[in-house]
């Protein structure tokens, strides 16, 4: 194939994604239009064109997460570091 045959082949391909990813956003509209998405996903903490924030409290973690856990670089809390 020649260089042209090859780019006009490209750009064929380009235009195929162009309209299948219009037809795919259409899809996803008229679904989120009928309320096809699950309540408490992404879209419903969405207000207007800003999510919402989530506060994260400054109360320290539960230790019972870290244990068994290994410090990395250091290894196991127990043993001497390699």
């Amino acid at each position: 194939m020649s260089q042209q045959e090859d780019l006009a082949t490209i750009q064929h391909r380009l235009d195929e994604l162009t309209q299948r990813v219009g037809e795919l956003e259409r899809t996803v509209d008229q679904l989120s239009g009928a309320g096809a998405r699950p309540p408490g996903g992404p879209a419903a903490r969405k207000t207007t064109d800003r999510t919402e924030l989530v506060t994260i409290p400054d109360d320290p973690y539960n230790h019972a997460l870290w244990t068994d856990s290994d410090d990395e670089g250091l290894g196991v809390r127990d043993r001497h570091a390699p």
